[in-house]
C-alpha cells in the first residue's frame, strides 16, 4: 500500500526482470521439454533432452553454457512488459476496494494477470522461438531461425503483420490467468502452514521461499498443461497467411496433444516448471517489496 499504480507498473517491472535473469535457465529447458516429441505417440521418438538436470546439461553441450540464456533479452522484455503491467493492474484494483471482497484477491490476479499476458504476448512468442534453436542433431520442435531479437520481431512482423506478433496469445492469456490467480489464492496460506508447522521463523526470506515452493505445487499441476499448450501454439510454424499448420487454436491443440501424446502430454516439462515457479515467485514479491519500501 501507499505506493501510486504507475510507480507499481514500473516497480514490477523491474522485480520481473531481476527475477527472470535468475530463473531464465530453467525456461529454456521447459521449452526444449514441452516441445520435445510433439505430436508423437510416447517412445516413438529420440529424447536428447531427459529430466530438468540431463536437459540442461545437453542444453550446454549443444549451445555452450551461454545456451542456458537464451531469449533473455525478450524474456526481460516480456517480463518487464506483462509484471509491470499485472502489477499496475492488481494494484489500481486494490486501490479501488476490490480486493476487499471475498475472491477479490483472486479474481483481480486473474483479470491482471490476463491483461499483462495480451500486452507481453509478442515477447514471449520471440522468446519461445530463440529458446527452441538449437544444433539440428539437438532441434525439437519448429525452428525458425532468427538471428536476434531484433531479426525475430522484424521477421514476423514483415511476413504476417501486426496480427503475426499476437500469434499463440490465445494460449498464453489462460495460461498467466490461471496460474496468477491460483499463486494468489495458494501462496499466502502455504507460507503460513509452514509457519505453523515451525520449520522456519514466521516473517523470514526462508518461510517465504518454502512458502513458494509448496504453493509452487498447486500452481505447476494447474498451469503446466496451459504452459505446454501456449509453448505448442506459439513455436508451431504457419502459412503465409498466418494460419498454424499443426494446430488450429487453444481447443485442436489440447485434444491433438492429448489424442496423439496421451494426458501426460500435457505435463510435459513439469519439473522445470515446478522448479522455477517458487524462485521466480519469492525473488519477484522479494524484489517488488524491497523496491517499493526503498
Amino acid at each position: 500500500g501507499g505506493v501510486p499504480p504507475v510507480t507499481d507498473l514500473v516497480l514490477g517491472a523491474t522485480a520481473g526482470c531481476l527475477a527472470c535473469f535468475i530463473t531464465n535457465p530453467l525456461e529454456v529447458v521447459k521449452t526444449r521439454l514441452q516441445l520435445q516429441g510433439e505430436l508423437q505417440p510416447p517412445g516413438t521418438y529420440p529424447r536428447p533432452y531427459r529430466g530438468v538436470l540431463r536437459a540442461a546439461v545437453a542444453v550446454c553441450q549443444a549451445d555452450g553454457l551461454r545456451g542456458l540464456q537464451k531469449g533473455l533479452a525478450a524474456g526481460l522484455l516480456y517480463q518487464g512488459l506483462m509484471n509491470g503491467v499485472r502489477f499496475y493492474c492488481y494494484s489500481l484494483a486494490e486501490d479501488a476496494g476490490w480486493t476487499g471482497h471475498p475472491g477479490g484477491t483472486v479474481a483481480a490476479g486473474a483479470v491482471a494477470g490476463a491483461v499483462g499476458a495480451i500486452v507481453g504476448s509478442p515477447a514471449y512468442l520471440v522468446k519461445t522461438h530463440l529458446q527452441a534453436q538449437t544444433l539440428s542433431a539437438m532441434a525439437v520442435g519448429h525452428q525458425h531461425n532468427h538471428e536476434s531479437i531484433s531479426g525475430a520481431f522484424k521477421s514476423i512482423y514483415q511476413q504476417h503483420g501486426v496480427v503475426g506478433l499476437w500469434r499463440g496469445v490465445t494460449g498464453a492469456v489462460p495460461r498467466v490467468a490461471v496460474g496468477s490467480a491460483v499463486q494468489l489464492a495458494t501462496f499466502a496460506s502455504a507460507k503460513d502452514w509452514v509457519c505453523e508447522r515451525q520449520w522456519f521463523r514466521k516473517g523470514s526470506w526462508a518461510a517465504v521461499l518454502a512458502g513458494g515452493m509448496v504453493s509452487g505445487v498447486a500452481v505447476a499441476v494447474t498451469m503446466t498443461p496451459f504452459d505446454v499448450i501456449s509453448t505448442r501454439l506459439y513455436n508451431q510454424p504457419v502459412d503465409a497467411d498466418g494460419t498454424g499448420k499443426l494446430y488450429r487454436g487453444f481447443l485442436d491443440c489440447v485434444l491433438q496433444i492429448s489424442s496423439k501424446e496421451g494426458l501426460l502430454g500435457l505435463y510435459k516439462g513439469i519439473g522445470a516448471v515446478y522448479l522455477r515457479l517458487g524462485p521466480h515467485t519469492v525473488l519477484s514479491l522479494f524484489f517488488w517489496d524491497k523496491l517499493r519500501n526503498m
